[in-house]
Formats: structure tokens, C-alpha cells, sequence
């Protein structure tokens, strides 16, 4: 076992990260600026989006994403329960109804056949999280969507570099927002970034800085003019130059990162997929999975013990791990304002009660991962039910 504890998911932060960040704080512009626009330029051509917009968060992406195409009170949007809360809460935020759609047993993500029966009068959106890094599939939501007239709004948190059928996530013309939060793929500490057409961009940047017009950022460099207009009340959503520092440099090194992801990810499945008591992480072959996530799902038939069991034994050995997530309906202002039952959406409960998400980060050596497996499969041998001789 070993000695010291492994946290769940630290970040790759190196000497290029740091020395980025002492520039633009030697630049004496720490807020949105030069280096920001210069971020978002770079990402909007890694995913060959329209147009990219900074903010401090993927939940203000999916908030002005929502402002943006106005959608409010009495209005409805679908979306899955398997998924953090801030892909809901911003649906409350604007006043409009979450509508929940029960999730693909494979991928865990929403069911697009689910979503086509829950459509109403009153349905504006389909809101769709790429789960775990592994895209939902969009030909089929696009066109649920086409013949319904809704917006697809993707929440793609966990989905810096997935790619569906050859696209990268991002590179069409729904909103669709990233984080950058500690634990993700490309972190810049908090942040996000939203993509999408050049004409809701727009708006969605005057929505993310007050309400102020196009190019108020700029009232503070060499040139720029004090005057600013407040066309619609926004809010201050906007990413600073510092984040982005950080950002430009994991952006360039993005790929790198992935392809340590992808070894762990292999020695991971190597060592539990020959096993009956664990359910490893799918991918389809259409798709490119980020792997933002190694949720390892354990079959309970085949253990003495549940999940939680199985996580505090992890723990005792000196392993971070995290669930991901306790889904929607199982919250208590969801449970009671919408009268959920536990059950209301058996294959999103069923995978929550059996789901393990395992140490996944770039900065992971091969140690640490052999920790990982070795502390995993130590807890098989205790708990595994025994199989009688033919």
C-alpha cells in the first residue's frame, strides 16, 4: 500500500504554466484583455468553432447560453439527471422547467429516443451533457431537434478534445460550453469558454459583462474610449488574463496531456475489464472519448460489499476517488419541487449505486497508477463473492 495519499485528479501545472502566469501579472493587465482574446482565438481554432467566448465558468456559459437564445419562464428544457447540478440549476436560474430524460446504459449519457418522448408545447431546448468526456449522439439530437424546432445547447464540461464523427465538440453552431475548473482536462483554476455561431457570441458577450456594448473591455488600454453603453442588464461572467495565461499554456501542451490520459486509461481497462465484478468505460467507435473520466462500475452480484464499502476500503489504501454524479432527482429542492421518486430513472439510479470514478490525471505517474490498480484489485480479493467449483 502506499505511503501517501492520492488525490482524485491534480492538475498538470509545470514552469511554463507558472512562468505564463508571472508575465501577464508583470503585464499590469490581470483582468479580461490581450491575453483573453488571444485564449479564445486559440481554443476557437483548436475546435474549429465559429466563435469562442471566456468566462469564469462552464455554469455562466450554460446560463447566458440559455439567456442568450431566450429562453424563460414557462418554457421547458430537457436534460439528463446524470449530471452535476450546474446543468440544471441555470435552467431554474432563467425561470424555465427542467425536464429530465433517462440515460443510455452504455455511455450513461441522455437517451435521444427518451428525449423525443418527453418533447411538449412547451419544450425550447434539449440541453445534452457529453458525459465523462464521451459524446452524446448528436446526429441523432440534431435532428430530434430540426424536426421540432429546439435549440441543442451542449454542455460540454467534460469534453475538451472529444470528437463526434471527425468534429471536434465545439466545432458547430450550437452553444456549447467548456470548463476549465482544477479537475478538468485543460484547467486555468475556475473558468470556461462558450462556442457557438458568431451571432449568439455576440450577445453572449455583452450578456457575460454587464450588458456592457461589444467592446467596453478595451475603455483601459492605450486608445480605448471611456464612454460604454449598458444595452441589457448582464451579469460578470467574464475570465481574466491571469486564467488565461494558464489556459494558453495547457492549450498548447493539450495534446500531450490527452495522450498520458489514454495510457492510464488503457493500463486501467488491462487490469479490470477480464474481471466479472467490474463494468469498464465504453467507447463507441464513432467517437473520440476526452476520458475525462474512469468511471468503473461494479456489477453488485459478484461483491460481499456495495460502493460505498468498496470506496472506503480505496480510501484505507490511500486512494482519492469520487462518484460522478448523485444524479438530479435524488436532490432534495429537485426530489420535492417536481415530486421525483428515487426510481423515476432506473438507469441513471442503477449506475450511480454501482459507479466508482478512479484517480485520472496527466500528472499521474506509471507508480500512481499501478497504485491505483494494485489497491483496486486488492479490495476485489477481500470483497469479490466466491465462485463455487463446477
Amino acid at each position: 500500500m502506499r505511503d501517501k495519499f492520492l488525490s482524485f485528479s491534480l492538475p498538470l501545472i509545470g514552469q511554463e504554466e507558472i512562468d505564463e502566469v508571472i508575465e501577464a501579472l508583470r503585464s499590469g493587465w490581470l483582468t479580461s484583455g490581450p491575453r483573453t482574446r488571444q485564449f479564445e482565438e486559440n481554443f476557437r481554432n483548436y475546435c474549429n468553432a465559429p466563435a469562442a467566448l471566456a468566462l469564469n465558468s462552464c455554469t455562466a456559459g450554460l446560463h447566458i447560453a440559455l439567456r442568450s437564445l431566450n429562453i424563460g419562464p414557462g418554457d421547458e428544457v430537457i436534460t439528463t439527471p446524470l449530471t452535476f447540478a450546474a446543468s440544471v440549476n441555470v435552467i431554474e436560474h432563467v425561470g424555465a422547467k427542467p425536464v429530465l430524460v433517462d440515460v443510455e446504459p452504455d455511455t450513461l449519457n441522455i437517451s435521444p429516443r427518451g428525449v423525443e418522448r418527453a418533447i411538449t408545447n412547451a419544450t425550447k431546448a434539449v440541453l445534452a451533457v457529453h458525459y465523462a468526456g464521451h459524446p452524446v449522439e448528436l446526429d441523432q439530437l440534431q435532428e430530434i431537434c430540426s424536426q421540432n424546432h429546439l435549440h441543442l445547447i451542449e454542455d460540454a464540461a467534460h469534453a475538451v478534445g472529444a470528437e463526434f464523427r471527425g468534429k471536434k465538440i465545439g466545432a458547430g453552431s450550437n452553444l456549447t460550453a467548456f470548463s476549465f475548473y482544477a479537475t478538468k482536462n485543460l484547467t486555468t483554476g475556475e473558468g470556461g469558454m462558450l462556442t457557438g455561431s458568431a451571432e449568439l457570441l455576440d450577445r453572449a458577450r455583452i450578456l457575460s459583462l454587464h450588458g456592457m456594448n461589444r467592446e467596453a473591455w478595451s475603455r483601459y488600454a492605450a486608445g480605448g474610449k471611456w464612454a460604454y453603453d449598458i444595452v441589457e442588464p448582464g451579469y460578470k461572467y467574464n475570465m481574466t488574463d491571469i486564467q488565461s495565461a494558464l489556459g494558453l499554456q495547457q492549450l498548447r501542451r493539450f495534446a500531450q496531456m490527452q495522450e498520458r490520459r489514454q495510457e492510464i486509461v488503457r493500463q486501467y481497462n488491462s487490469a479490470f475489464e477480464v474481471f466479472p465484478g467490474f463494468l469498464t468505460p465504453v467507447t463507441r467507435p464513432h467517437v473520440t472519448n476526452a476520458l475525462h473520466l474512469y468511471v468503473l462500475r461494479l456489477r453488485p452480484q459478484e461483491w460481499s460489499v456495495d460502493r460505498n464499502r468498496f470506496i472506503e476500503e480505496m480510501t484505507a489504501r490511500n486512494i482519492g476517488t469520487s462518484v460522478h454524479f448523485i444524479p438530479i432527482h435524488m436532490h432534495s429542492f429537485y426530489r420535492n419541487k417536481y415530486g421525483y421518486s428515487p426510481d423515476a430513472f432506473p438507469v441513471a439510479q442503477q449506475a450511480f449505486e454501482h459507479m466508482v470514478s478512479l484517480p485520472l490525471s496527466p500528472s499521474m505517474s506509471d507508480k500512481d497508477a499501478g497504485d491505483v490498480i494494485e489497491a483496486v484489485l486488492d479490495v476485489r480479493a477481500c470483497f469479490a463473492k466466491r465462485r463455487m467449483a463446477g
